[in-house]
């Protein structure tokens, strides 16, 4: 199975439900659409100026929350306060759908951009995040940059 390593928090939202695109400069490649993947959460600390500004454009409401494509802004707000997100564990699986443009997406959403963090450029592909499991306890492994194999259970040391 394939994984996707996300920075903190932005896994967390995803297993939560409330983050229904993961955004990247990059469509999704063909081999995994339809395909469940492992939701990794980075070991990268968050940027605690990028998790304010989120949460100052969700509180803000309308256009401003519409830009992060996050719903429902009251569980993503409570995610975000909690501030509790594991480091560099598996939280879960989704599976991958059809990609759709950054643009697109916004419209739907009703914003003027969309752009859920400081990085400009990972919003021009959504890759939407459906019929997510989220484990009952994260699995500490190690991730990886872009697509990366999910090691068996017999591989992971924990």
């Amino acid at each position: 199975m394939k994984a996707l390593t996300l920075w903190r928090p932005w896994a967390s939202l995803v297993v939560a439900e409330c983050k229904p695109y993961e955004f990247r400069g990059w469509r999704a490649p063909a081999r995994i659409i339809g395909e469940r993947i492992v939701v990794h959460a980075s070991a990268r600390k968050p940027d605690s100026r990028e998790v304010e500004q989120l949460l100052r454009l969700l509180r803000a409401g309308g256009r401003f929350a519409a830009q992060t494509c996050l719903t429902p802004i009251e569980v993503a707000i409570e995610v975000l306060e909690l501030g509790e997100w594991p480091l560099g564990a598996g939280l879960g699986t989704a599976l991958v759908g059809e990609p759709r443009s950054g643009v697109d997406i916004g419209v739907d959403f009703g914003a003027i951009r969309v752009n859920d963090s400081s990085r400009d450029y990972h919003a021009n592909w959504g890759w939407p995040m459906r019929e997510v499991e989220r484990w009952t306890a994260p699995i500490a492994v190690r991730g990886a940059q872009g697509l990366w194999n999910w090691p068996t259970p017999a591989t992971v040391s924990l």
